[in-house]
């Protein structure tokens, strides 16, 4: 196997520049963040539902490419598709990345992807059900592709004992900037008619902004993060791409207890993922909430997922950062269990459930990212965190797709949100089992004195 070793210097000496890097890099979380938020998470779900349903045949179904699917179904089953095709390109874009030492590059072309896509939602109406899930599907996979990227650069800012600091503060920037947007979208949305507009129009107006915003904070990371340079190799990235892949795969295989952490993540994440996706829809078609409502839900979250994910941050500075994620996971499992039984038109309870959310959300994850960056052996850290992300995005269409199947099967949204306890359960167990310890000496990386 071909040795992709960075330049001793893995990390930025100075610890002025090496903060000036972490603050640049905490800005692509609130560049891309609005998407995830206002997109994923609050407008698209229900506006593309409402279109494919104008599309629909007298039975509720749209037909893409002959496959009969119900309108209800669609924005599901285009989130599991867009996961699929980012499967497809992550691990070559973090192969590329490693061996060329230019993640930057390729950080700009997959944000400004996304970003076009994104942007161009401005013209879903009508019945164009197939140009929104063709969007959608091109902005998600480009999301993901990026966040490889970006995560890569955590172990080059960050020293050790720094990354759950500073994993941290990136959650909570994103979900900062996803709160002041979101806020913004709420007085677009409920004041609609004083500002001249149709409900279509300003929502297409807020999924057309958030692209418009990834694309203009994008400029601050690319500005301040700086390429490390490799050790020249005799073959070009694009050319080596899918041996390059095969040789990452066979070297995780050399490091079975960062497999593991993958494995326990890849499932928790999974419903973490499904519920962020999937919960306006919830919220709509089977609470049967106003849109405001959720808008103002989801608003709450973001507020309250920057305290959470500060508050766990300093939680693992004490009990280490594998036991605070242990005990969000139950929380998780609680959280859904409630949701289970939440009342219809009952906006009260949605708000706490909202809250409760929020509160585990931005820790859970923050946590995971830095928890990896110490198990990724020096110089792999695009190639392992393509995986990692394979993890947070690429291969959390399970949950999408079960939850569309049980919409389609029973035509109601409360069977399905049940079944994601599972993931949340089982993912404890499994993370549970990993000895953090030890998988970090393994890596060939110190140990912290928490972790």
């Amino acid at each position: 196997m071909t040795a992709n070793t960075a330049e001793p210097e893995a990390h930025t000496a100075d610890p002025a520049d090496r903060r000036r890097e972490q603050r640049g890099w905490y800005f692509y979380d609130f560049a891309c963040s609005v998407y995830s938020t206002s997109v994923l998470t609050v407008f698209l779900g229900p506006y593309l539902t409402s279109v494919a349903k104008a599309a629909a045949d007298a039975e509720g179904f749209v037909h893409p490419l002959g496959i009969p699917v119900r309108a209800g179904s669609l924005f599901a089953y285009s989130v599991s598709v867009s996961i699929v095709v980012a499967v497809l390109v992550m691990p070559l874009v973090g192969a590329a990345a490693d061996r060329t030492g230019r993640k930057k590059p390729l950080l700009a072309v997959s944000a400004y992807t996304g970003a076009a896509a994104t942007a161009g939602m401005f013209f879903l109406s009508g019945d164009r059900y197939l140009l929104g899930a063709f969007l959608l599907i091109v902005a998600n996979a480009s999301l993901a592709v990026s966040m490889v990227l970006y995560n890569a650069y955590l172990p080059q800012i960050a020293e050790p004992d720094e990354r759950d600091a500073v994993s941290s503060r990136g959650w909570a920037f994103g979900y900062t900037s996803g709160a002041l947007v979101l806020v913004m979208n709420l007085v677009l949305y409920s004041g609609h008619e004083s500002f001249g507009l149709s409900e279509g129009a300003a929502v297409r107006i807020c999924l057309a902004s958030a692209g418009l915003w990834w694309g203009a904070f994008t400029l601050v990371p690319l500005r301040r993060l700086r390429d490390r340079r490799v050790r020249p190799h005799g073959e070009g990235a694009v050319g080596s791409g899918w041996r390059q892949l095969r040789e990452t795969l066979r070297d995780m295989r050399r490091h079975p207890l960062t497999l593991s952490f993958l494995l326990a993540y890849l499932v928790y994440n999974d419903g973490v993922q499904t519920v962020i996706s999937q919960a306006s829809i919830y919220g709509s078609e089977e609470l049967g909430l106003e849109q405001t409502t959720l808008i103002t839900a989801v608003l709450l979250v973001q507020v309250l997922a920057v305290v959470g994910a500060l508050g766990m941050g300093r939680m693992a500075r004490t009990y280490g950062a594998k036991r605070t994620i242990l005990a969000s996971l139950a929380v998780w499992t609680l959280i859904l269990a409630a949701g289970y039984f939440l009342p219809s038109g009952a906006p009260v309870a949605f708000f706490c459930l909202a809250a409760a959310i929020g509160l585990v959300l931005g820790g859970s994850q923050a946590l995971s990212r830095s928890l990896f960056s110490h198990l990724v052996p020096r110089g792999k850290e695009a190639e392992y965190f393509s995986a990692y992300e394979m993890s947070d995005r690429g291969l959390s269409w399970l949950g999408p797709l079960v939850f569309g199947l049980a919409y389609q099967l029973t035509g109601s949204y409360r069977d399905a949100i049940i079944s994601l306890v599972i993931f949340f359960a089982a993912g404890f167990v499994l993370l549970a089992r990993v000895p953090v310890r030890a998988a970090v000496a393994a890596a060939g990386n110190p140990v912290p004195e928490r972790i």
